[in-house]
């Protein structure tokens, strides 16, 4: 039988990989249907889509913990020591604009801290999870039914006279530009949603710093995959780790990094 932390494992594979599916359905698609929500930002067929398919899932895998998810306003009120937090498509307006920087974001908090979590990038062909022990890597395509190839993940030792730095294509703004501008850069790169911290993750960036707001559920997926990979997700304002389930579930601006980046 397995653990739990086992079928937590899988479960997250699947729903994301399946939630993926149906997203690149109506990606595919000449149009999609897009209306604005209370808070102004863009949902789409394919997030209300993906919402349905991973929250009937984690209800039937896991009844007895607190789902809340971003497309569901009535979870946001709820609150749990334990709780699976869902970004069913992170990156809406790269779905909008079609230019592939989209995830798929399911993850496990339990004491405020992602224990577990997944990012799917259908798109993009990417897949990071953490494994039942907490390591952190990256599945190989193509994805199947059972899992295959995985490539295990780890920050890389940075040189901090020539960083790398990743940062949003969205939501990059002069605060932003002028926080990374001290640092000695020697490479800059542009993802959107959470891809940014897989790219930390995978020793494929030193730094990202994110002074702008999000959500928990934007984040918490990332933020798994960075820790188990050995980064760290510090709030910007005192350098103290990111916590979740806040009071409306809303971060303040932080920054993920390999330990060795000296911060500034």
């Amino acid at each position: 039988m397995q653990d739990f932390h086992e079928r937590l494992e899988d479960v997250f594979r699947e729903l994301a990989l399946r939630a993926g599916s149906v997203i690149m359905e109506i990606y595919g698609q000449p149009d999609f249907d897009t209306r604005t929500k209370a808070d102004d930002s863009p949902v789409t067929e394919a997030d209300e889509a993906a919402d349905a398919l991973i929250t009937q899932g984690l209800r039937a895998a896991f009844p007895d913990i607190l789902i809340v998810t971003e497309e569901q306003a009535a979870s946001h009120t709820r609150r749990a020591d334990r709780f699976i937090i869902v970004d069913p498509l992170d990156g809406t307006k790269e779905f909008i604009k079609r230019r592939g920087d989209f995830t798929v974001n399911i993850a496990l908090v339990e004491g405020g801290v992602p224990r577990r979590g997944v990012v799917y990038a259908p798109a993009r062909g990417r897949l990071f999870y953490t494994r039942a022990d907490g390591s952190s890597v990256e599945e190989v395509a193509p994805f199947g039914p059972a899992p295959g190839t995985v490539t295990p993940l780890s920050v890389r030792q940075p040189d901090n006279d020539a960083l790398v730095v990743v940062a949003s294509k969205s939501h990059r703004d002069q605060a932003t530009d002028d926080y990374i501008a001290r640092y000695a850069v020697t490479e800059f790169t542009s993802a959107g949603s959470s891809l940014k911290f897989c790219l930390v993750a995978a020793g494929e960036a030193d730094l990202y710093p994110r002074l702008g707001r999000t959500m928990e559920w934007d984040t918490a997926a990332g933020h798994a995959v960075a820790l188990g990979a050995g980064a760290e997700v510090l709030q910007l304002q005192d350098h103290q780790p990111l916590t979740y389930g806040k009071p409306g579930y809303e971060n303040p601006f932080f920054l993920v990094r390999a330990p060795g980046v000296e911060l500034r």
